[in-house]
């Protein structure tokens, strides 16, 4: 999911948590997951699979989940942007590794530069 959602809010297992991203794979999950508790936050997670509801439905849908932090301030788009988040090998979380476009982010190169 791209970085442009206004700072979202949800009540998850009853704990206010700002959203990280809607609808993400379980690849997606363990990514953003493993990144965030690198930086210091409490992840929560919520299955948002949608339930089946037709008996003779072949396919099973796909697992989907929300990604929330318990710090209410955490804005994923500022994070990024403001260069607030590194990676396990320390280096800066750019926009391509945020969106894995990219296996490391390159710290020589930045979007503003280009």
């Amino acid at each position: 999911m791209a970085l442009n959602q206004n700072h979202l809010f949800e009540d998850i297992e009853e704990i206010k948590c700002a959203i990280v991203e809607k609808n993400c794979s379980k690849q997606r999950v363990n990514f953003l997951k493993s990144l965030l508790e690198q930086n210091g936050f409490k992840v929560i997670l919520k299955n948002t699979t949608p339930a089946v509801t037709d008996e003779n439905q072949l396919e099973k849908p796909v697992e989907t989940y929300t990604i929330a932090v318990d710090n209410v301030s955490f804005n994923p788009i500022k994070a990024v942007f403001n260069r607030e988040l590194i990676t396990e090998s320390g280096k800066i979380v750019s926009i391509e590794y945020w969106n894995q476009e990219k296996k490391e982010p390159d710290e020589e190169k930045w979007y503003w530069k280009q």
